[in-house]
C-alpha cells in the first residue's frame, strides 16, 4: 500500500468509535477493518448479509463461504449474525447504521458524491452506495486528492454520475480533511507533511479554512 493511502486509512480509523455499527465500502475503506483498535467494540455490517465482520483471514484459513460485498474473503467475529440482502438493506434504509465510510471518484464543494461509475466503462451495478448515502447516519468519504492525471477530485461540481446529492459529512484525502455544512466546505485538518499551499494548488472546489485547523 502506498504511503498516501496509508495516511488516509489511519486518519479514517479515527472516525470509528466504541459501540458503532459501521459499513465499510468496497476497496480502500475495507482495509480500515484491519486497523481498528482492539480496545473498542465495533460491529461491521456488510450489505451482502453479515453483521460482525472480523479482520482478513490468515493465509491457509480462508473460508470461501465468508465474503464481504467486495467478494473478498473475511472472518466473522464471535456473535456475528447472517441474514439475507433484504434484511441488510432494511437495516441501512432504516437508519440503523451509524457510519458509512465509502470511496469516492469525485466530491463537490456542496457535498455531492460520485463514486459508482465512469461513463464508457463497464459497471456491474451501483451496489449499495445509494442506499448507504441516504440511510446511514454519517457519511465519510475517503479518496486520493488528485487522479492519475494530476487533476483534482475535489470539484466545484461533480462531472461523473452522482451517487447522492449533498450527502457527504466529511472528506478525508491524502492531503486534508474537509467537513461540509450549510456554509459549504471547510478545511479542518491537514495530513502529515501537507501544507495549505499544497491543498490550494490541488483543490478545484471553493472552501474556507477553519480557525481551529489541526495538523
Amino acid at each position: 500500500m502506498s504511503d498516501d493511502r496509508m495516511k488516509i486509512i489511519l486518519r479514517a480509523v479515527q472516525e470509528i468509535h466504541d459501540g458503532m455499527y459501521v459499513n465499510l465500502g468496497i476497496g480502500m475503506p475495507t482495509m480500515i477493518a484491519s486497523y481498528i483498535p482492539e480496545d473498542i467494540q465495533v460491529m461491521l455490517q456488510s450489505e451482502n448479509g453479515l453483521l460482525g465482520i472480523g479482520p482478513y483471514p490468515v493465509q491457509g484459513e480462508e473460508d470461501p463461504d465468508l465474503i464481504n460485498a467486495g467478494k473478498e474473503t473475511i472472518t466473522a467475529m464471535q456473535g456475528a449474525v447472517y441474514f439475507d440482502s433484504a434484511d441488510s438493506f432494511a437495516m441501512i434504509r432504516g437508519g440503523h447504521v451509524d457510519l458509512a465510510i465509502l470511496g469516492g471518484m469525485e466530491v463537490a464543494e456542496n457535498g455531492d458524491l460520485a463514486n459508482y461509475m465512469i461513463p464508457g466503462k463497464m459497471v456491474k451495478g451501483m451496489g449499495g452506495a445509494m442506499d448507504l448515502v441516504s440511510g446511514a447516519k454519517r457519511i465519510v468519504v475517503i479518496m486520493e486528492h488528485v487522479n492519475k492525471f494530476g487533476e483534482s477530485k475535489v470539484k466545484s461540481v461533480c462531472t461523473l454520475p452522482l451517487t447522492g446529492k449533498r450527502v457527504v459529512n466529511r472528506l478525508i484525502t491524502d492531503l486534508a480533511v474537509f467537513d461540509f455544512n450549510e456554509n459549504g466546505m471547510i478545511l479542518v485538518a491537514l495530513q502529515p507533511d501537507a501544507t495549505l499551499a499544497d491543498v490550494a494548488a490541488k483543490t478545484e472546489a471553493a472552501y474556507s479554512v477553519s480557525p481551529l485547523l489541526k495538523v
